[in-house]
């Protein structure tokens, strides 16, 4: 049971990145499934990271669905974007709002909205992890 809540709760997530995913594949993108997370990158990916909010992002994690610029992106940004995954399996359809409320502390603070996002810097510590193993 646990198992399906993991992809039931943030299956609405999941479903706008399997739409993405899909234009990306449709206008020649490449997808792949690994471990239960669709990763797909390609031209129609990376035009859609240039409109993400956060300047400079190379990957990005929407429920199971991970959408990176190229191949290259996908591997170097594996791990950061798998804890978003958890973060999504753990949080569900409130991911999205406590990750920009967690932004929104932030920047109130004097802050980095993204840098400084615990969420993100869960990702950067998983990353970190990885490259040591």
């Amino acid at each position: 049971m646990r198992l399906i809540w993991r992809y039931l709760w943030p299956l609405p997530l999941t479903a706008i990145g399997l739409v993405l995913a899909l234009i990306v594949r449709m206008t020649g993108g490449k997808w792949s499934f690994q471990a239960g997370v669709l990763e797909t990158h390609g031209p129609a990916a990376r035009l859609l990271l240039r409109c993400h909010p956060a300047r400079g992002v190379i990957a990005m994690a929407l429920g199971h669905v991970v959408i990176a610029r190229d191949d290259g992106c996908m591997a170097r940004t594996n791990a950061h974007e798998r804890e978003h995954v958890r973060q999504f399996e753990r949080w569900g359809l409130l991911f999205p709002l406590i990750y920009g409320g967690e932004s929104i502390y932030r920047w109130l603070r004097g802050e980095h909205p993204y840098r400084d996002n615990r969420f993100e810097q869960a990702a950067n510590q998983a990353a970190c992890l990885e490259q040591k193993n």
